[in-house]
């Protein structure tokens, strides 16, 4: 017996580490920029097929959820299929349910969600994806955009998972803006959040979003990212000029450049900010974080080009309840671990171990 421990005993501290180690980027891939373009546009995540549903809102509008809810995780090869179960029987089965909220112009194939549910599945957890207004493929009916600081519409969307679900854990997950936007609900929210869910993680959030936007209109960040991100969001903003005539200034859209330039003419029109930096200083999380009450993880890499460490949150500026984990790389949504589909990586495992803690 004593033999087969210690045999067996480096295997087991191996697997209790795994994620808890620092993370450590592949000797090829050195830098914050190449850490998040690999892992962005190289990358995949597992094939999940999900399970549509769509959410008819108070206002008027909609929100399309895909759930990711399948019992038979890695046993189709690494296919997870659409699941047949009512709500009535996943209740009763109490599996952990996890919310994850996508990033700027992210949905429910962004590489980073899939990855995570693949990771969540494996445990027999079930997941949603919620994919903001007009990022599931179809515009919304309202002249209103998602945005960093958007926490009613993280209250509703959690508020209707803990209807379907009232005796299930909820845990909830936001990356990059979805992440700041998590955060600012946590804390604006205080010990209410504990009537929807358990725990709470937030990957690579621009916590100070005025710092994050003047990084990433500066320098490399706005030859390497923002024109992609520019250019996703101005021909959503057209045409939601089209659909209400006078809304917006359509030459202040066709000439934005920046992160500042499509904020001032959509974002903080849309919002009733008075300029980009009014939006920026009204919807930052960071101010909010000492009022988080329940167990909330925030990760991020010191070297991430969209949020620069020195603007990062300390200890002073979180509650008890806040875990800060920073790395020393990883790049923005990054910490690639190997493969095209980026499967089993450091970072969903990191975010389980969180949420598994007693």
């Amino acid at each position: 017996m004593m033999r087969l421990i210690i045999v067996l005993l480096p295997l087991l501290l191996q697997a209790n580490a795994h994620a808890a180690e620092p993370y450590k980027a592949p000797f090829w891939l050195p830098g914050g920029h190449l850490q998040t373009i690999v892992t962005s546009f190289l990358t995949k995540g597992p094939d999940i097929k999900y399970r549509r549903e769509r959410w008819e809102l108070d206002d008027g509008d909609f929100v399309d959820v895909d759930w990711a809810d399948t019992d038979e995780p890695y046993l189709q090869g690494k296919h997870f299929s659409t699941a047949t179960f009512t709500a009535g029987e996943v209740v009763e089965q109490k599996k952990p349910i996890l919310v994850i909220f996508h990033g700027l112009e992210g949905n429910s194939q962004s590489q980073y969600a899939k990855s995570l549910l693949g990771a969540a599945i494996s445990k027999g957890w079930h997941g949603v994806v919620v994919n903001f207004r007009g990022c599931s493929g179809e515009p919304n009916r309202l002249p209103r955009v998602y945005y960093a600081g958007d926490t009613l519409e993280i209250d509703t969307m959690l508020s209707r998972v803990r209807e379907i679900y009232p005796d299930n854990s909820i845990y909830a997950v936001g990356y990059s803006l979805g992440g700041n936007a998590l955060l600012k609900w946590l804390g604006e929210a205080g010990t209410s959040t504990m009537t929807l869910i358990s725990k709470a993680v937030a990957v690579s959030a621009p916590i100070d979003l005025k710092a994050s936007a003047d990084s990433l209109d500066a320098g490399l960040n706005r030859i390497l990212y923002t024109p992609l991100f520019v250019d996703s969001m101005r021909p959503k903003a057209l045409a939601l000029s089209r659909r209400f005539p006078g809304l917006l200034d359509d030459n202040r859209i066709r000439n934005a450049k920046t992160i500042h330039d499509i904020d001032n003419a959509v974002t903080s029109v849309l919002y009733g900010a008075l300029d980009a930096n009014d939006y920026y200083n009204k919807n930052a999380s960071k101010p909010h974080l000492r009022n988080i009450t329940l167990p909330t993880l925030i990760i991020n890499a010191k070297n991430d080009p969209f949020m620069p460490a020195e603007f990062l949150p300390t200890t002073n500026d979180v509650s008890t309840f806040v875990t800060l984990d920073y790395q020393e790389e990883g790049g923005h949504v990054g910490f690639f671990t190997s493969g095209f589909s980026n499967e089993n990586g450091w970072l969903p495992n990191r975010i389980i171990e969180f949420l598994e803690e007693n």
